[in-house]
């Protein structure tokens, strides 16, 4: 499934759970389009974040940041004219989570060092948004249970998936394509699959929706 020239770099996103590092797996796999997956596993401090999110929330996010910024400082265009590229990460998404995570003065440090490191990476092509009802993302995440996800709670993946629809809701960075992903299953339906790389190639407005229906 090749897909449109139009599109070099497709970024994947959504809250925890939703299943964006399955599909940006998925269509690397599909189209033989290159892949950059963020790697929770090696930040030391998740785990102790959603145990004591006060105490840990400020290296967790920092670790991230640098994190990211590595990723994407390797991304160039000259890459992107060699091969595509689908990544399962956005650096916009980071303010994001120091928004919801951190408090008053940490908030402030972060935003300092943020607007100090941001690098400049090329804007996506394409965004593809997966939305799922917190019902979902909640039965999702305790479903893989992940070590250093047990500890987390129903209502921080509940206020997750607000903040992201907030965000989304006035993004205009790239053309944006929102998948509602309740009844999507990327890994156990090759349909599913080519259903979205069609609606994919066919997107033409700067904004447009899909969903299947019940």
């Amino acid at each position: 499934m090749k897909l449109p020239d139009k599109y070099r770099y497709i970024v994947v996103e959504g809250p925890i759970g939703v299943g964006k590092t399955t599909l940006a797996r998925a269509i690397s796999e599909a189209s033989g389009a290159a892949l950059m997956l963020e790697d929770p596993d090696a930040n030391p401090f998740l785990q102790r974040f959603y145990e004591n999110p006060d105490r840990y929330a400020l290296p967790t996010q920092l670790f991230f940041l640098f994190q990211r910024i590595d990723q994407l400082a390797a991304l160039n265009q000259s890459d992107l004219f060699r091969r595509a590229s689908v990544c399962d990460f956005m650096l916009e998404k980071d303010p994001l989570f120091a928004r919801l995570n951190l408090k008053d003065e940490e908030l402030k440090l972060y935003e300092q060092i943020y607007d100090h490191l941001k690098p400049q990476a090329p804007a996506p092509d394409l965004v593809v948004y997966l939305q799922a009802t917190p019902e979902t993302l909640i039965e999702r995440v305790h479903k893989r249970g992940l070590d250093y996800e047990k500890s987390m709670s129903d209502a921080y993946l509940v206020g997750l998936a607000e903040s992201y629809t907030r965000f989304f809701y006035q993004y205009a960075g790239a053309p944006l394509l929102i998948v509602n992903s309740d009844r999507l299953n990327f890994v156990e339906s090759q349909a599913d699959l080519e259903l979205l790389m069609e609606r994919i190639a066919a997107m033409r407005g700067p904004r447009e929706f899909f969903s299947l229906g019940a």
